[in-house]
């Protein structure tokens, strides 16, 4: 064999090495970079969620909330003097300070707050659906996101159902503590069944009525009804989808509150409706 062919010569037996190697190189290479995806996306979620507490902790340092006995307004009172909603509309109110909300965001509607849950937080609204889901509370970039009003409810109007978003956190911030809810150990104390939603000039006690799970749905989202016997439907729905021992009446005169959140990456929703049970004018 000539020198220069002999230089040129490869044998086979190295280049089917090569041909194997190849395949390694890039399996290893897309599975070095799926861990370096995973540890940031993982280190972002962290950091999202640290945010989000550090923020609701300033929150608490410069609000000031407090309960009222003020008996307010009953809504619907029952005739059996021994049912739950006389136990319910004798809780306190609570009652938040709007000014240091509103002097750090101008979206703030409500203040929200559920007994054995971390939900205990301001409620902002914006023009859609979309921002305050990959914004925290001092508008900055968060995909915790915040606790919001649909965009289409007016909270000082009586709609026929105030839905009220919030993530499903794995770490229980924002709305990700509402899966207890679900829990048999949540649903045998009955001091857990009310919502407390204050406004700028209203603070409102609301009591469970319905607790469930579903695929993701704009059915029970509906924010207003074209007729009575509509709403009726809704609520007869509403309610049969409940799996907590709660037995709530509900009428066509009832206004709802919906808290609406994630429950896994698959489209399903953890669902808390309840009704309005009392009311006190701010």
């Amino acid at each position: 064999m000539a020198r220069r062919e002999k230089e040129n010569y490869i044998p086979k037996h190295a280049t089917k090495r090569r041909l194997k190697t190849i395949p390694f190189l890039i399996l290893l290479t897309i599975f070095t970079s799926l861990i370096i995806f995973s540890t940031y996306e993982l280190y972002r979620w962290h950091l999202d969620n640290q945010n989000i507490k550090k923020i609701n902790k300033e929150i608490k340092k410069t609000i000031k909330i407090k309960k009222s006995n003020d008996t307010g307004e009953l809504i619907e009172p029952e005739e059996n003097k021994q049912s739950d909603y006389w136990y319910y509309v004798g809780l306190p109110f609570y009652e938040v300070d709007f000014n240091e909300l509103l002097k750090k965001n101008s979206d703030t509607v409500a203040f929200i707050h559920m007994e054995n849950t971390n939900i205990n937080y301001p409620v902002v609204q914006t023009k859609n659906n979309d921002y305050y889901l990959t914004h925290a509370f001092d508008k900055s970039n968060n995909n915790a996101g915040w606790v919001f009003l649909d965009y289409r409810n007016n909270i000082n109007n009586s709609d026929d159902n105030t839905v009220i978003y919030g993530h499903g956190r794995l770490d229980n911030t924002v709305f990700g503590s509402l899966k207890k809810s679900l829990t048999k150990t949540w649903q045998q104390n009955k001091d857990n069944y009310v919502i407390w939603l204050s406004t700028a000039t209203e603070n409102r006690i609301y009591q469970i009525f319905s607790i469930y799970t579903i695929q993701e749905e704009s059915y029970y989202i509906t924010t207003q009804f074209n007729s009575e016997s509509q709403k009726q439907t809704w609520l007869n729905t509403m309610k049969q989808r409940n799996t907590s021992p709660i037995d709530t009446p509900i009428t066509t005169n009832s206004n709802i509150l919906t808290l609406s959140t994630c429950q896994n990456n698959e489209g399903g929703r953890i669902v808390v409706q309840a009704k309005l049970i009392k009311k006190q004018t701010r």
